[in-house]
Formats: structure tokens, C-alpha cells, sequence
């Protein structure tokens, strides 16, 4: 289950990101505003913490990264 997640997030890296994938042509100064970015902390806390506990915590971050909130 954590490689399937890993994986996914480096598809989402390589091809979908806006900040490191093929999509960072749209925002060339990056848009995110956290200094690691949403999915590179996903990946660390999914290592370091397991991965219901890294899927809570990344989903706590997403939920403070949205302007709108």
C-alpha cells in the first residue's frame, strides 16, 4: 500500500504538479506556498509516519494550503 501511494505522488510530481511536473509552465514561480511543497511532505510524513497517519496529516496541510479558507 505505501509503495502504491509513493508511486502515485511521484506520478503526480512528474506529470500533473504545477511546482515540479510538466505543468510548472503555467505558474513559473511556483504555487505552492509552503516551503516543501504539499506532495514532497506527503511522501516524507507517508515514510516516517506510516500511511494513515501520513494520509491525515497531508490532508491537514491541504486543508490549510486553500486561500479560500
Amino acid at each position: 500500500m505505501k509503495k502504491l501511494l509513493l508511486s502515485l505522488i511521484n506520478f503526480y510530481q512528474i506529470f500533473l504538479s504545477f511546482d515540479r511536473g510538466v505543468l510548472k509552465i503555467f505558474a513559473p514561480g511556483g504555487a505552492c506556498r509552503f516551503e516543501v511543497s504539499c506532495s514532497q511532505y506527503l511522501k516524507q510524513v507517508i515514510v516516517k509516519e506510516g500511511v494513515l497517519m501520513g494520509l491525515w496529516l497531508g490532508f491537514k496541510r491541504l486543508m490549510r494550503c486553500n486561500p479560500y479558507v
